[in-house]
């Protein structure tokens, strides 16, 4: 008799409802010290976190305030204060740099057939203070909430705001517009420009009448005839909205917004701060020439740091400009500035050089250069790896050795105190752990090198107050706080848990080691290895052999890391082991690793995953005839690779918006470069491919193999997906109906490629958990 998995539908309901309602957790930030009338320090945390609400099929953001005491050396007493409560409407907010007031960006539902409204709030302590109507002063279009583009910054005098939003646009309309009578027009129905804002000067609370390049900036009113239709260029995945994004300031007490003039042309600036002195804005700028592509997960695009004097409008170079850079931070002494860089084009995600800039002698240094390959020695893991798993190489990475930084972002605040360290996390091969740089000597510690293995990322660092969250696969995320500790005392930093989450029953989880055999090595990157994190059931009878799920991760330049993920915890959950891949490509392992994957997709990445399926079933209790793939992006690339190469392993397979032909998606995809630099073809804007180029994408794609295809596949598109359009996925369901092969094609309107709406979310784990089931005779 087959052994039963969790397998009624509504107790797969239940569980995914239960899983489903663990936070996120997903900003931090500290209030100012109080001393206590008895000499004793506190401060408060205002923490947001985020939560799926089924019933709305919603995501909900709450926040949390808790209370630290301290003594300056570590944390004395720590807990919450008071309950949570739900956010509304809040799209961005900012703490001012003294901690006595708050600006919020809120969107507003407009009233009947209005459009919604953003309004810019500035709070004090007891009360809003400003309540500013942006869409009706109209000098912009929508205020970007992104991570990519936006920001909200005070200036260092707290007198003003600054903000990025989309150009605003001329009106346009038909040649054959009828044309209203001429009587009694004001200057702007009569195309006459606005009025100049006055200059304006920051170091003050009112603006000045000194200099300035602030003032109207695009629509002078006129209306053009026949433009309506014409197409604007975007910047792709999720940032659809974005086209041309200017620098905007609010003056606090002069109620008035300007739009920073002097960025050029063919820039879009985004990321910006106030410079020291406030004399103008920093910011970075990507190039949109030749043409824009997506910038999502894509940090190789060329850019550059800038500097927008106030008082000359002189837009100043600050790095070099054939790289790409992104992530600029300010010192608290005002001096230095880090930011992240690497090669333009290539990978889209890469090993990257710290750098940093001295504002006052404007020399720029290499903090931290890339690393090719981690630290590895004699040594053992460290502990806590959770559950039965093992290493199952000779050697081990040394604990705390740096691998290089692999991260979107820095933190929003990532200064020590003392102005010369910094603090940042990283993907540490499958986990990612938080490490304090010494700008001046370069030398890098683990913060938590002694703390259980997991998942560990930066929230906030201020006054040496350190704000974390952990999580492991089978631990939501929980709170943890830390005071850094002096130069050279780093590793003896203490980390005390603030929210704890409960630990979820029922998972035992570890990482594997495995090295490639030697017909398998990479001839110019001999010696790499990678990993695997497998989740186990931990509960039911022993003799009882759990099926597989196999999930190589997309990118391919992207990382498990063994946190919380919630389709993973489910599976597991409902009885099926699940295998994560980090095959050679993947961040965590040094650049070397990275490099060895363009050219070899579709093989190499294949070949390791298909080495760990069986390396893990010839080691662990499996049941080998119930093997499933589940895979999305890069991931459901791999998946139908391997559903065609090794038809006899897999009994069922679930892809969520799959490269299934790179031939056919290089021209219709937001990330043509992708293609060809996978392929391991040269990439340039005005790249054409020949024949052979053609059919080298066609030979790398998991098309090649669809004849050999014999298991069922479920499909799962996004309806507005950019990255991989839909057609993909459409391309592969009609090879697969047209051999006979059993295919489902699930089709999520209003979800772009990460299928992560709420709806689309519960859907799509309801519909490959019931896949399956079904699939795998359970």
């Amino acid at each position: 008799r087959v052994p039963q998995v969790l397998s009624s539908t509504e107790e797969v309901v239940e569980l995914y409802r239960e899983l489903s309602q663990h936070p996120g957790l997903s900003t931090a930030c500290l209030g100012p010290d109080v001393t206590t009338q008895y000499g004793g320090k506190y401060c408060s945390l205002y923490t947001e976190w985020s939560q799926r609400d089924l019933a709305r099929a919603e995501n909900v953001k709450f926040c949390r305030q808790y209370l630290i005491f301290h003594d300056g050396a570590s944390v004395v007493y720590s807990g919450p204060a008071g309950t949570c409560s739900e956010i509304k409407g809040e799209l961005l907010s900012r703490e001012s740099p003294s901690g006595a007031l708050k600006a919020v960006l809120r969107k507003v539902p407009g009233k009947e057939k209005e459009k919604e409204k953003q309004f810019l709030e500035v709070w004090d302590q007891n009360r809003k203070v400003k309540s500013i109507d942006l869409t009706a002063l109209d000098k912009h279009g929508s205020v970007y909430d992104d991570d990519q583009f936006g920001c909200l910054a005070w200036s260092h005098s707290e007198t003003h705001l600054l903000y990025v939003a989309e150009k605003k646009r001329p009106k346009a309309e038909s040649f054959f517009q009828s044309k209203a009578p001429e009587l009694g027009t004001s200057d702007e129905d009569a195309g006459r420009p606005e009025k100049e804002d006055a200059p304006l000067q920051v170091g003050s609370p009112c603006p000045g009448a000194d200099g300035g390049h602030w003032g109207s900036h695009g629509a002078d009113g006129a209306v053009l005839q026949g433009e309506q239709f014409v197409y604007h260029e975007d910047w792709g995945e999720t940032l659809s909205t974005r086209s041309v994004p200017v620098l905007c300031a609010l003056d606090i007490e002069g109620s008035s917004v300007s739009v920073l003039e002097g960025v050029p042309e063919h820039l879009s600036p985004g990321q910006a701060f106030w410079s020291p002195g406030d004399t103008g804005v920093v910011f970075v700028g990507w190039w949109h020439e030749p043409f824009r592509l997506g910038l999502r997960h894509c940090t190789n695009r060329r850019s550059a740091l800038f500097y927008v004097d106030l008082t000359g409008g002189r837009c100043e170079l600050l790095s070099e400009d054939t790289r790409a850079v992104w992530s600029p931070r300010l010192s608290p002494d005002r001096c230095r500035i880090v930011y992240l860089e690497h090669d333009a084009l290539g990978p889209h995600q890469q090993c990257s050089r710290l750098r940093m800039y001295d504002w006052y002698t404007k020399h720029t240094s290499t903090v931290l250069e890339a690393v090719p390959r981690q630290a590895w020695g004699e040594y053992g893991p460290r502990g806590g790896r959770g559950g039965h798993g093992g290493v199952l190489s000779t050697t081990a990475f040394v604990p705390g050795a740096f691998p290089g930084i692999y991260c979107g972002a820095l933190p929003g605040l990532c200064w020590a105190a003392d102005s010369r360290r910094l603090v940042l996390d990283t993907a540490q091969r499958s986990q990612q752990d938080v490490f304090v740089v010494d700008t001046v000597t370069g030398t890098t510690t683990s913060l938590t090198a002694d703390a259980p293995q997991g998942s560990w990322s930066v929230l906030t660092i201020d006054r040496d107050i350190l704000v974390a969250k952990f999580s492991t696969p089978s631990c939501p995320p929980t709170l943890k706080v830390a005071v850094l500790p002096g130069a050279g005392q780093e590793a003896q930093a203490r980390w005390v848990c603030l929210q704890d989450a409960p630990l979820v029953p029922g998972i035992s989880w570890g990482i594997r080691t495995l090295r490639p055999p030697p017909e398998q090595e990479h001839p110019q990157y001999v010696g790499l290895d990678f990993d695997a994190i497998l989740l186990r059931p931990s509960e039911g009878p022993a003799a009882q052999k759990p099926p597989l799920v196999v999930m190589p991760h997309g990118g391919p330049h992207s990382v498990f890391t063994a946190g919380w993920m919630l389709y993973p915890a489910a599976l597991c959950r409902m009885g099926f082991a699940v295998l994560l891949v980090n095959y050679r490509g993947s961040l965590g392992f040094g650049q070397d690793s990275v490099a060895s994957l363009p050219g070899n997709v579709g093989t190499q990445d294949v070949r390791d995953v298909q080495l760990c399926v069986e390396r893990v079933l010839q080691e662990e209790p499996l049941d080998a005839s119930r093997v499933a793939l589940v895979g999305g992006s890069h991931g459901g690339f791999l998946a139908c690779h391997l559903l065609g190469q090794f038809p006899d392993t897999y009994h069922a397979c679930v892809v969520r918006n799959p490269v299934v032909n790179i031939a056919s998606m290089v021209t219709a995809t937001d990330i043509p470069d992708w293609c060809l630099t996978e392929t391991g073809l040269p990439y340039t804007p005005d790249t054409l491919p020949d024949p052979a180029q053609w059919t080298e994408m066609l030979l790398k794609s998991p098309m090649r193999y669809v004849n050999r295809v014999r298991a069922p596949v479920l499909l799962m598109l996004g309806e507005d997906d950019r990255r991989v359009p839909p057609k993909q996925g459409l391309e592969y369901y009609r090879a697969l109906k047209a051999r006979g092969v059993p295919t489902r094609l699930l089709w999520y309107p209003g979800n772009n490629h990460a299928l992560a709406g709420v709806e689309a979310e519960a859907d799509g784990f309801m519909n490959m958990a019931l896949w399956l089931l079904k699939h795998l005779w359970c």
